[in-house]
Order: structure tokens, then sequence, then C-alpha cells
């Protein structure tokens, strides 16, 4: 059996890479066709003439077939543009109503490649310019090369300094989970997990005052700016009422079957919304006590409110991740927004113009009123669940996360400018960094916000940051088009 031994070892191929293959081809092609090894051949000018004029072909061959017009006059004004001006630029006549000389309405692209035809034109000179043509009446895609380009229409930011913390205010000893600012300027008052709402001077930070009357943690406030009242919203179903000339509580509402989480007062009318964990946003009376209406509708917690003078009046976020705009008049949904895919837990209504953000884990979105068209995203995502967002005057919005990050923005572009951590106190782990409340003062030009850490903090602009020292860094989305 000696025999098929011997034939198989003959046969056996050792076993190479595609890689170690493909070089020995390559080798054998050069040994072949290359008088010097490590060289090249030189190219053919024929095949790159070839080449080069089949590409152009397919390129422009869009551009060539709408040029309803003979070859000689196409020549005519070929030779009429050489005389005036030199150019390296293959000139491709338009439709036949647009050949008036000087209308600009020449497609040009240049520089040219040697190309055989008719129509085959070279001057002297260089230009690499690209001139619009106006007369094409449809577009090409092929074509987009030569097109008018159009600039991003997207909002260029302003340059805004950086913000900056400039105070830490410590007195609760629970969360603090609620502000409101006094119309006034000169307090804004703070609830918190422990049970307690402490006033505060804003000017210096000095506790002013302690109220004590909730007996869960309180998750709303809201300040008249008509009545020396306050109003505060808890865990333990009540919606309570302080007179802060007394000091004391002067009426409640009830009627929530759960916590209660967010509280809005309306601005021209004595009326209360309180949204919570019944997923119902009721209607107060603030004088009688009396409940005009059970805005029901949201599968889940309402967790954010606002409210405005014309309709829609009333605007509510849930965990079901909707937005609802309610009619007051008779207590019905106007329209239901499905743009999010997580809880909406804030909303923030511009000061001055017609419309909102909501914020959600997946995206901060800006919409239109009164209709609720949806503008656009923030062109960043902050990537934590956001419980908290103001905007002031001067369209900064701060938005803060439950992993103590706060982010600011320019509102009109959404641009992200600035992006902080908030620094725990010490003696707290580093998971209390979570900001559960923001707002700004009546001026715009202080943001006081809440966190678990059990502290309050301020921050403010910083004065001594320019243009030089902290960058512009803005690049418009690429999702719009620039053809």
């Amino acid at each position: 059996m000696p025999g098929p031994t011997t034939m198989e070892s003959e046969v056996a191929v050792e076993p190479q890479s595609i890689k170690k293959l493909s070089f020995k081809s390559l080798k054998r092609s050069l040994d072949l066709f290359s008088p010097l090894h490590g060289h090249f051949p030189p190219p053919d000018p024929e095949s790159k003439k070839i080449r080069t004029s089949y590409k152009l072909n397919v390129e422009y061959g869009g551009i060539k077939s709408t040029a309803a017009q003979p070859v000689s006059n196409a020549k005519a004004a070929v030779q009429n543009q050489a005389q005036n001006a030199p150019s390296n630029a293959l000139a491709l006549p338009g439709p036949e109503n647009t050949r008036d000389e000087g209308t600009g309405n020449e497609l040009a692209l240049g520089p040219s490649i040697p190309a055989k035809g008719p129509a085959d034109v070279r001057f002297p000179g260089k230009s690499n310019a690209i001139v619009p043509s106006h007369g094409l009446s449809e577009r090409n895609l092929s074509t987009a090369a030569i097109m008018e380009r159009i600039p991003s229409k997207w909002p260029r930011p302003v340059w805004r300094a950086p913000w900056k913390n400039y105070r830490v205010i410590s007195g609760h000893l629970g969360w603090v989970r609620s502000v409101a600012v006094d119309p006034s300027n000169t307090w804004f008052c703070t609830g918190s997990a422990d049970r307690t709402i402490k006033i505060w001077d804003l000017a210096s930070g000095r506790l002013k005052l302690t109220l004590t009357g909730h007996i869960e943690q309180v998750r709303g406030l809201a300040v008249s700016n008509k009545h020396t009242y306050m109003f505060s919203a808890g865990d333990d179903k009540q919606v309570k009422c302080w007179d802060l000339e007394q000091n004391k509580v002067i009426r409640s509402y009830h009627g929530h079957l759960s916590g209660v989480y967010c509280l809005a007062l309306h601005p021209t009318i004595d009326i209360l919304f309180t949204g919570g964990r019944d997923s119902v946003c009721r209607v107060w009376d603030i004088r009688s006590k009396m409940q005009i209406h059970a805005l029901s509708g949201h599968d889940n917690t309402v967790c954010s409110v606002f409210t405005r003078p014309m309709d829609p009046q009333v605007i509510t976020g849930s965990h079901d991740s909707t937005i609802k705009f309610w009619d007051l008049r008779y207590g019905k949904t106007m329209a239901t927004l499905t743009h999010h895919k997580k809880s909406v837990r804030a909303m923030a209504q511009h000061p001055t113009e017609d419309c909102f953000a909501s914020a959600s884990a997946d995206n901060i979105k800006k919409f239109n009123l009164p209709k609720g068209e949806f503008m656009h995203n923030m062109l960043s995502q902050q990537k934590t669940i956001v419980n908290a967002m103001a905007v002031n005057d001067d369209g900064v919005m701060a938005t803060g996360g439950d992993n103590g990050s706060m982010w600011f923005w320019d509102w009109r572009s959404g641009h992200n400018f600035q992006q902080s951590q908030t620094i725990v106190q010490p003696g707290s782990l580093d998971s209390e960094a979570g900001i559960y409340a923001l707002t700004y003062d009546m001026t715009g030009s202080r943001l006081i916000s809440c966190e678990a850490d059990k502290t309050i903090k301020m921050w403010k602009e910083d004065e001594t940051a320019t243009p030089e020292t902290h960058p512009l860094h803005f690049k418009p989305p690429k999702d719009i088009r620039r053809f």
C-alpha cells in the first residue's frame, strides 16, 4: 500500500491566507508587466481621457439633455464669453427662454476636464467658481455638487456667560423637593422631605421662618402675586393655603386620593391646579375650597403642570409620557401630545414667547402654543431623568437631573452651552447628587436649585468670563438639508 500514500503527500497543499495569495498574484503581475520592480507602470493618458469623459457624461448627462438649443448657438455664446473673460470652465447651455446674456442662467463648473464632443470648449486661465443655475426647472439628485448651496437655517446661538454656584444653604433635614420665589423678589420658600416649609431671605440666604403642618414630604409650592397667600402640596394628599400675615394654614383642599406631586396658580383667575398620583389634575376655587373640575384622562401620575391666561389655560405632563392641553371651561382635553417616550417630569413655559419646553429622560422638546406644534429637540441629550427645568427672560434654560447634572441651554437654538455637575455637601453620599427643583428669581439673574443632599444652591452668571476664555462651540444639526 505505498502507492496511495505517495500520491497523497504530493497532492497535499499548504493552507494559505487570502492576503498571502493576493500578494503572490500582485508580484506575478509586476514580474510580467513592470520593467522595474517596486515601480507601478505609468498612467495611460488615453485611458484616463476615456475614463474622465465617461464620468462627465454620467454626472452631467442629465443637464446636457435639458439643452434644447442647436450646437452652433452654444458655440457662438461660448465665443462671446471667451472674448469677455478668460475662464477654465465648461459652459453648459440652459433652456431656450433663459439664454439672455448676463442673466446668470449659464451653468459653469470648474475646472474643466478635456472630453471629446461637439461642445468641448477650452479657455486659457483658471477659475474654480461654481455658478448656480437658476434656469433649471427641477432638481436632479445626481447633480448635488453643482446645485446652489443653501446655508443652514438653524439659528446660531448667541454667546452666553457660564453660570457658577456662589452660595450653598443648608438647613433642611431631608431632600429639598420644591421651591417658589416671592413676587416682590425679597424671599423664597422651599419644601422638603423633612415635612417643613422654610422661608429664606433671597439676598443673604438667611432663614427667616419655618412652617410645619404637613405630615409627609412637601412636593409643590406656589406664592400668589395678588394675595398674601402661599400654597403647598405634599405626599400626605393635602393641599394647604397659608396666610403669610398670620403664618398659619387658613384653608385646606380635600379631594386627592393619593400624593400630590405638582401645583400651579392661574395667573389671572383665583383658581389653583394640583396634579398627583391619582392621575388627575384637580382645579380648585381658592376662596370657597370647592373642586371646580377633575381633569381626568392621564393613565399615570400627573407630575408637572403649568398655566397661562389664554387657551389652553392648563397644560399637564404625566408619567404616561403624554402632555395634555385642557379646556378649562368644559374640563375636557383639547389636545394630547405623544412625542415623548418617557415620563414628562418637568415643563417650563417661556416668559415672553408663546412656546414651552418639556423634559423627559429621552429628550428635551420644544412646542408651540396654543396649537402644540412640535418645534425641535434640544441639540444634546442629558441622558438622565430630568426632574426640573426653568427658563428666564434672557432665554437661558436650566435643567437639573437625577445624577446631579445641571445643564444650561440657549432657548432659541437648543444649543447646550454649559454642563456642570453639582457637588454634594460634606457628609453626603455621591449618589445624593440629585436636583429636584429649579427656579429663577424674578429678575432671572439668579437660579435656585433644590437638591438631594439637603441643600439649596444658588447660581449666577460668571462676570469674569469672556468669549475668549469660554468660546462658543456650536455645530448645526446634520439632519437639516444643506442643498
